[in-house]
């Protein structure tokens, strides 16, 4: 099996959504579902960090219940940091929905993308209200503000490797 490449990608333009169109059906309903169960991740692992940070404060005489300020927080970025900007390049929520993002060319998003993209999203929905979410409507891959802005593409995994063994690329 040979290594992805940028080239690769570049000469096939597998994201085309005329073209490849079994890439992104379904991909909005399913991102939302995703959403959700990163969600229930993330409070799960938030409450788990929180025993810990309690632990912490015990033997640091108080100061480490400070970071109770910034742990809903942290924990999210890194969340998303490592698993999206993984190996997998999807979290929890997105691998059991059977998505994965991508960058325009077709590399696999890095960590700190990852945490940039959650970010941007957070910050879009809190300045323009969820309404923004509504871009997805009008994009013919169903990309949100967020993910245009960044040049990302969230796909159907299953059919992206069954494009990618069937072209010998991967």
């Amino acid at each position: 099996m040979s290594a992805e490449t940028t080239s690769d990608y570049a000469r096939e333009d597998v994201f085309d959504p005329v073209r490849n169109p079994e890439l992104f059906e379904g991909v909005r309903s399913r991102r939302v579902f995703a959403f959700f169960i990163d969600v229930i991740v993330i409070a799960l692992l938030t409450f788990g960090a929180g025993i810990l940070v309690f632990f912490l404060g015990i033997f640091t005489l108080g100061l480490g219940f400070l970071l109770y300020a910034i742990l809903p927080t942290a924990v999210a970025l890194l969340y998303v940091a490592f698993t999206l900007g993984g190996p997998q390049a999807s979290t929890l929520g997105m691998r059991a929905m059977g998505l994965e993002m991508r960058l325009w060319y077709g590399a696999k998003p890095y960590p700190l993308l990852a945490a940039v993209h959650a970010i941007l999203f957070w910050f879009s929905v809190s300045l323009l209200t969820p309404l923004i979410l509504l871009v997805s409507l009008f994009s013919d891959r169903k990309r949100l503000l967020h993910d245009i802005v960044l040049g990302v593409v969230v796909i159907n995994s299953a059919y992206h490797r069954q494009y990618i063994d069937g072209h010998g690329q991967g």
